[in-house]
Protein backbone atom coordinates (compact mmCIF):
# COMPACT_ATOMS: atom_id res chain seq x y z
CA UNK A 1 0.00 0.00 0.00
CA UNK A 2 1.19 3.26 -1.14
CA UNK A 3 -1.08 5.55 0.49
CA UNK A 4 -3.31 5.41 3.01
CA UNK A 5 -6.68 4.20 2.60
CA UNK A 6 -9.51 7.16 2.68
CA UNK A 7 -12.45 4.82 2.56
CA UNK A 8 -15.05 5.23 5.18
CA UNK A 9 -14.59 1.16 5.93
CA UNK A 10 -11.00 0.71 7.19
CA UNK A 11 -9.83 -2.16 5.84
CA UNK A 12 -9.50 -4.88 8.34
CA UNK A 13 -6.27 -6.85 8.27
CA UNK A 14 -5.27 -10.17 10.71
CA UNK A 15 -1.38 -10.89 10.96
CA UNK A 16 -0.66 -14.38 11.96
CA UNK A 17 2.87 -14.33 13.61
CA UNK A 18 2.49 -10.72 14.81
CA UNK A 19 5.15 -11.09 17.96
CA UNK A 20 8.63 -11.50 15.35
CA UNK A 21 10.28 -8.89 13.62
CA UNK A 22 8.92 -9.50 10.53
CA UNK A 23 5.68 -9.62 11.99
CA UNK A 24 5.87 -6.86 13.40
CA UNK A 25 7.05 -4.81 10.67
CA UNK A 26 4.08 -5.90 8.61
CA UNK A 27 2.08 -5.03 11.54
CA UNK A 28 3.29 -1.35 11.41
CA UNK A 29 3.15 -1.22 7.09
CA UNK A 30 -0.24 -1.85 6.76
CA UNK A 31 -1.32 0.37 9.78
CA UNK A 32 0.55 3.27 8.04
CA UNK A 33 -1.52 2.31 5.08
CA UNK A 34 -4.97 2.90 6.94
CA UNK A 35 -5.37 -0.62 8.02
CA UNK A 36 -7.16 -1.60 11.26
CA UNK A 37 -4.44 -4.57 12.20
CA UNK A 38 -5.37 -7.71 14.21
CA UNK A 39 -2.22 -8.82 15.30
CA UNK A 40 -1.80 -12.64 16.42
CA UNK A 41 0.38 -14.32 18.74
CA UNK A 42 0.52 -17.05 20.60
CA UNK A 43 3.18 -17.45 23.30
CA UNK A 44 4.27 -14.33 22.58
CA UNK A 45 1.67 -12.03 23.37
CA UNK A 46 3.70 -9.53 25.19
CA UNK A 47 5.56 -9.02 22.30
CA UNK A 48 2.58 -8.65 20.09
CA UNK A 49 1.52 -5.87 22.83
CA UNK A 50 4.82 -4.13 22.08
CA UNK A 51 4.07 -4.40 18.57
CA UNK A 52 0.29 -3.23 19.05
CA UNK A 53 1.43 0.05 21.30
CA UNK A 54 4.21 1.28 18.89
CA UNK A 55 1.65 0.92 16.19
CA UNK A 56 -0.49 2.93 18.37
CA UNK A 57 2.14 5.72 18.65
CA UNK A 58 2.16 6.31 15.28
CA UNK A 59 -1.69 7.12 15.22
CA UNK A 60 -2.50 3.18 14.44
CA UNK A 61 -5.18 1.39 14.82
CA UNK A 62 -4.44 -2.35 16.21
CA UNK A 63 -5.09 -4.80 18.62
CA UNK A 64 -3.55 -8.72 19.99
CA UNK A 65 -5.69 -11.06 19.15
CA UNK A 66 -4.66 -14.61 21.02
CA UNK A 67 -5.21 -18.15 19.93
CA UNK A 68 -2.89 -21.10 19.03
CA UNK A 69 -3.14 -20.53 14.60
CA UNK A 70 -2.26 -25.38 14.88
CA UNK A 71 -5.06 -25.23 16.78
CA UNK A 72 -8.38 -25.72 14.38
CA UNK A 73 -10.83 -24.96 16.90
CA UNK A 74 -9.57 -22.26 18.19
CA UNK A 75 -8.27 -20.66 15.50
CA UNK A 76 -12.01 -20.79 14.44
CA UNK A 77 -13.34 -19.45 17.10
CA UNK A 78 -10.79 -16.54 17.25
CA UNK A 79 -11.84 -15.43 13.81
CA UNK A 80 -15.10 -15.82 13.62
CA UNK A 81 -15.54 -13.62 17.04
CA UNK A 82 -13.87 -11.24 14.76
CA UNK A 83 -16.00 -11.74 11.22
CA UNK A 84 -18.93 -10.55 13.71
CA UNK A 85 -17.90 -6.82 13.80
CA UNK A 86 -17.74 -7.04 10.21
CA UNK A 87 -15.46 -8.92 7.22
CA UNK A 88 -11.71 -9.19 7.61
CA UNK A 89 -10.26 -7.83 4.17
CA UNK A 90 -6.39 -9.15 4.29
CA UNK A 91 -4.72 -11.87 6.15
CA UNK A 92 -1.40 -12.15 5.73
CA UNK A 93 0.09 -15.69 7.37
CA UNK A 94 3.22 -15.02 8.72
CA UNK A 95 3.25 -17.66 11.52
CA UNK A 96 5.94 -20.38 11.13
CA UNK A 97 8.11 -22.21 13.16
CA UNK A 98 11.84 -23.73 13.12
CA UNK A 99 12.64 -26.69 15.25
CA UNK A 100 15.60 -27.55 12.76
CA UNK A 101 17.08 -31.56 12.40
CA UNK A 102 18.47 -33.80 9.81
CA UNK A 103 15.75 -35.71 8.78
CA UNK A 104 17.26 -38.90 9.67
CA UNK A 105 17.07 -37.82 12.94
CA UNK A 106 14.06 -36.05 13.19
CA UNK A 107 11.67 -36.88 15.61
CA UNK A 108 7.89 -37.16 14.77
CA UNK A 109 7.08 -34.26 17.28
CA UNK A 110 9.77 -31.91 15.24
CA UNK A 111 7.79 -33.22 12.11
CA UNK A 112 4.79 -32.17 12.93
CA UNK A 113 4.84 -28.94 15.08
CA UNK A 114 6.06 -27.25 11.67
CA UNK A 115 3.89 -28.72 9.46
CA UNK A 116 1.00 -27.59 11.95
CA UNK A 117 1.94 -23.87 12.46
CA UNK A 118 3.21 -23.11 8.36
CA UNK A 119 0.92 -25.15 6.50
CA UNK A 120 -2.09 -26.56 8.64
CA UNK A 121 -2.31 -22.73 10.15
CA UNK A 122 -2.57 -21.28 6.81
CA UNK A 123 -5.72 -23.12 6.17
CA UNK A 124 -7.07 -22.63 9.75
CA UNK A 125 -6.76 -18.94 9.04
CA UNK A 126 -7.54 -18.61 5.68
CA UNK A 127 -10.82 -21.32 5.22
CA UNK A 128 -13.23 -19.27 7.41
CA UNK A 129 -12.45 -15.75 5.93
CA UNK A 130 -12.78 -16.50 1.97
CA UNK A 131 -16.69 -17.21 2.00
CA UNK A 132 -16.44 -13.63 3.62
CA UNK A 133 -14.36 -12.02 1.49
CA UNK A 134 -16.38 -13.38 -1.91
CA UNK A 135 -18.84 -11.90 -0.61
CA UNK A 136 -17.12 -8.65 -0.35
CA UNK A 137 -15.66 -9.06 -3.61
CA UNK A 138 -12.61 -8.05 -2.48
CA UNK A 139 -9.87 -9.58 -0.32
CA UNK A 140 -6.05 -9.83 -0.19
CA UNK A 141 -4.33 -13.16 1.45
CA UNK A 142 -0.23 -13.46 1.89
CA UNK A 143 1.29 -16.43 2.84
CA UNK A 144 4.92 -15.97 4.39
CA UNK A 145 7.11 -18.73 3.26
CA UNK A 146 11.23 -18.32 2.91
CA UNK A 147 14.24 -19.44 0.77
CA UNK A 148 14.33 -22.52 2.09
CA UNK A 149 11.67 -23.37 -0.10
CA UNK A 150 12.57 -22.55 -2.70
CA UNK A 151 16.63 -23.95 -2.49
CA UNK A 152 16.39 -25.85 0.59
CA UNK A 153 18.46 -26.19 3.36
CA UNK A 154 20.18 -28.82 5.22
CA UNK A 155 18.76 -29.57 8.53
CA UNK A 156 15.08 -27.90 7.53
CA UNK A 157 13.64 -30.27 5.31
CA UNK A 158 10.28 -29.76 7.71
CA UNK A 159 10.47 -26.23 7.40
CA UNK A 160 11.02 -25.99 3.54
CA UNK A 161 8.27 -29.05 3.04
CA UNK A 162 5.99 -26.46 4.85
CA UNK A 163 6.87 -23.11 3.60
CA UNK A 164 7.24 -25.08 -0.44
CA UNK A 165 3.46 -26.48 0.18
CA UNK A 166 2.20 -22.66 0.49
CA UNK A 167 3.30 -22.06 -2.67
CA UNK A 168 1.20 -24.34 -4.37
CA UNK A 169 -1.52 -23.98 -1.66
CA UNK A 170 -1.07 -20.10 -3.17
CA UNK A 171 -1.41 -21.10 -6.46
CA UNK A 172 -4.52 -23.41 -6.62
CA UNK A 173 -6.52 -20.76 -4.50
CA UNK A 174 -5.74 -17.61 -6.34
CA UNK A 175 -7.53 -19.79 -9.43
CA UNK A 176 -10.53 -20.37 -7.34
CA UNK A 177 -11.23 -17.19 -6.01
CA UNK A 178 -9.35 -14.55 -8.82
CA UNK A 179 -13.16 -14.14 -10.20
CA UNK A 180 -14.42 -12.47 -6.76
CA UNK A 181 -11.48 -10.09 -6.78
CA UNK A 182 -9.58 -11.78 -4.04
CA UNK A 183 -5.93 -12.58 -4.67
CA UNK A 184 -3.34 -15.08 -3.04
CA UNK A 185 0.29 -14.27 -2.87
CA UNK A 186 3.52 -15.84 -1.93
CA UNK A 187 6.39 -13.96 -0.34
CA UNK A 188 9.58 -15.83 0.08
CA UNK A 189 12.08 -13.92 2.39
CA UNK A 190 15.49 -14.85 2.46
CA UNK A 191 17.78 -13.44 5.39
CA UNK A 192 16.29 -11.29 7.25
CA UNK A 193 17.82 -8.61 10.37
CA UNK A 194 16.64 -10.21 13.17
CA UNK A 195 16.37 -12.39 16.53
CA UNK A 196 16.92 -15.54 14.57
CA UNK A 197 19.37 -14.78 11.94
CA UNK A 198 21.65 -12.39 13.91
CA UNK A 199 22.28 -15.57 16.20
CA UNK A 200 22.54 -17.71 12.95
CA UNK A 201 24.80 -15.79 11.06
CA UNK A 202 27.67 -12.97 11.32
CA UNK A 203 27.99 -10.34 8.45
CA UNK A 204 31.34 -12.93 7.21
CA UNK A 205 28.80 -15.24 6.30
CA UNK A 206 25.83 -13.16 5.06
CA UNK A 207 28.44 -11.59 2.68
CA UNK A 208 29.45 -15.27 1.55
CA UNK A 209 26.15 -16.94 0.23
CA UNK A 210 24.01 -13.69 -0.09
CA UNK A 211 24.82 -11.66 -3.64
CA UNK A 212 23.53 -8.25 -2.02
CA UNK A 213 26.09 -8.82 0.68
CA UNK A 214 24.02 -7.75 3.60
CA UNK A 215 20.87 -9.29 5.26
CA UNK A 216 17.47 -8.13 4.33
CA UNK A 217 15.65 -5.37 6.48
CA UNK A 218 12.19 -6.82 7.99
CA UNK A 219 10.50 -3.61 6.69
CA UNK A 220 11.80 -4.62 3.13
CA UNK A 221 9.55 -7.75 3.51
CA UNK A 222 6.87 -5.91 5.09
CA UNK A 223 7.15 -2.88 2.21
CA UNK A 224 6.73 -6.36 -0.51
CA UNK A 225 3.33 -7.33 1.31
CA UNK A 226 1.68 -3.93 1.89
CA UNK A 227 1.69 -4.04 -1.69
CA UNK A 228 0.33 -7.00 -2.36
CA UNK A 229 -2.55 -5.96 -0.33
CA UNK A 230 -3.03 -2.81 -1.65
CA UNK A 231 -5.73 -1.88 -4.51
CA UNK A 232 -2.92 -1.21 -7.11
CA UNK A 233 -2.03 -4.96 -6.51
CA UNK A 234 -5.16 -6.59 -7.65
CA UNK A 235 -3.83 -8.01 -10.89
CA UNK A 236 -1.06 -9.44 -8.90
CA UNK A 237 -1.96 -13.54 -8.41
CA UNK A 238 -0.94 -16.63 -7.50
CA UNK A 239 2.56 -15.74 -7.38
CA UNK A 240 5.16 -16.27 -5.27
CA UNK A 241 8.09 -13.84 -4.67
CA UNK A 242 11.48 -13.72 -3.60
CA UNK A 243 12.77 -10.68 -0.96
CA UNK A 244 16.59 -12.47 -0.34
CA UNK A 245 18.94 -10.43 -2.07
CA UNK A 246 18.79 -12.86 -5.34
CA UNK A 247 19.65 -15.87 -3.33
CA UNK A 248 17.45 -17.06 -5.16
Amino acid sequence: MTEKNTDAKRRRALVTGASGDIGAAICTALADAGCVVHAQAHTNRARAQVVVDSVRARGGEAEVVVFDIADAVATRAAIEGMLASGTIDILVHNAGIHDDAPLAGMSDAQWHRVIDVSLHGFFHATQPLLLPMARAKFGRIVAVSSVAAQLGNRGQVNYAAAKSALHGAAKSLAREMASRGVTVNVIAPGVIAGRLSDAAFDEAQIRQFVPAGRAGRPEEVAAAIAFLCSDAAGYVNGQVIGVNGAMA
